[in-house]
């Protein structure tokens, strides 16, 4: 192995560490909730801390690796992931919870910021996919990982700070290490502006609200289905329903990336909500199964068609201005990862989980058929169906 792929591996490494801190305590959101004397509104706005601490950072310090350098930022969201950990090892409730969640969110900014241009640079390689690829493979995995071992660590022993939070920071210090010793081949702009506001290009929004869907689809089963699953004394198998609902979109992107982006999209506005009326019957009546395959249905529209294809749309719309159309596509995400979150634990609070997710449901379906139509009815979609 080069210097060149193992300083790209190393990176990979510190990325999936900082994104497996983000979901580590998704197993014990009802545990905490509980122990508070909340339920699942208050639940799913301390599971939003994490979007009130990317947003502001994607946008308003948009150019501050220019500034400083791309291993700054990586340290320093490696050191949030580890100091929002130890908050939750300390305080084990819901309250430290959403303080953990907002570091937890500047962490994941700050690397979202700068991962893809440092992966490039460290690669040095013409291929503009294969850096990319790499990064969203290492935080998928990282995003979907957390909440598993967790789980396992659960099965293994109950607790509030089960073992996994102290593997996160022996793992985090130990990455923490590797990314320090990797080289920052970028050459530093001091003036460069921090201000980088979101654009969206004529024919994209429907690209971004679809990101907005499958985001708030995979945000619910997060935040919102462990304690659906509580009801039927299966919560200890949330993690599980995480890591499926995230991690496993990464087994379709070898798929979706030999697919025109229209036609990935829109079958993955199918796939959604269809597969989220599975997860939701499962849930409601205690299948395993129905959830759990559900869940996978749901991970391959939010982490591969969806994803991947509106990511490709809009980055081809985008010109020289592919860093604030990116921003603008994940702001749609990440307002999805909370509003309706959200929303839909006060509907639980107040009408119960199950008219809560129907009336989620019936929203997602809306959305999705709109939103289908409109990219069906664009000239993207009667191109060429695959990239050959």
């Amino acid at each position: 192995m080069n210097a060149s792929q193992r300083h790209s591996w190393g990176l990979a490494f510190g990325l999936c560490l900082i994104t497996l801190a983000v979901n580590l305590q998704a197993p014990l959101y009802t545990t905490y909730a509980q122990l508070s004397g909340y339920g699942a509104g208050a639940t799913a706005v301390a599971f939003s801390g994490y979007v009130l601490g990317v947003l502001p950072v994607l946008v308003a310090f948009g150019g501050l690796a220019d500034r400083v350098g791309r291993k700054p930022l990586i340290i320093a969201a490696l050191a949030l992931s580890m100091l929002a950990t130890l908050v939750t090892v300390l305080w084990p409730n819901l309250i430290a919870l959403g303080v953990a969640r907002l570091m937890m969110g500047v962490g994941t900014g700050l690397a979202s910021a700068t991962a893809t241009a440092y992966m490039t640079e460290l690669l040095a390689t013409a291929d503009s996919r294969s850096p990319a690829n790499r990064v969203t493979a290492s935080t998928s995995l990282g995003f979907g990982l957390g909440a598993a071992l967790t789980s396992l660590f659960l099965f293994a022993c109950p607790s509030v700070t089960p073992g996994s939070f102290w593997l996160q920071l022996v793992l985090a210090g130990l990455a923490l290490i590797v990314v320090w010793r990797l080289p920052d081949p970028a050459v530093r702009i001091e003036q460069a502006p921090l201000l980088r506001l979101p654009l969206f290009p004529a024919g994209s929004l429907p690209y971004s609200f679809s990101m907005l869907l499958a985001w708030a689809t995979s945000g619910l089963v997060i935040a919102i289905l462990p304690s659906v699953l509580a009801s039927h004394d299966l919560q200890r198998w949330s993690g599980l329903s995480t890591f499926t609902v995230i991690s496993c979109g990464l087994l379709f992107q070898p798929w979706v990336r030999r697919m025109h982006p229209a036609r990935a999209t829109g079958l993955g506005l199918l796939v959604l909500p269809l597969s989220y009326a599975l997860l939701a019957w499962g849930a409601s009546i205690g299948s395993l199964a129905a959830v759990l395959f559900g869940a996978l249905g749901a991970s391959s529209a939010c982490y591969g068609f969806l994803y991947l294809g509106g990511l490709s749309a809009v980055t081809a719309m985008a010109g020289a201005q592919k860093a604030r159309v990116s921003a603008g596509f994940f702001l749609f995400a990440y307002v999805g990862f909370s509003i309706p979150v959200v929303v839909t634990g006060l509907l639980a609070d107040r009408f119960g989980a199950d008219m809560a997710l129907l009336v989620f449901g019936l929203a997602l379906l809306a959305g999705a058929a709109v939103t289908a139509l409109l990219i069906v009815r664009s000239e993207a979609f009667i191109a060429q169906p695959s990239y050959g």
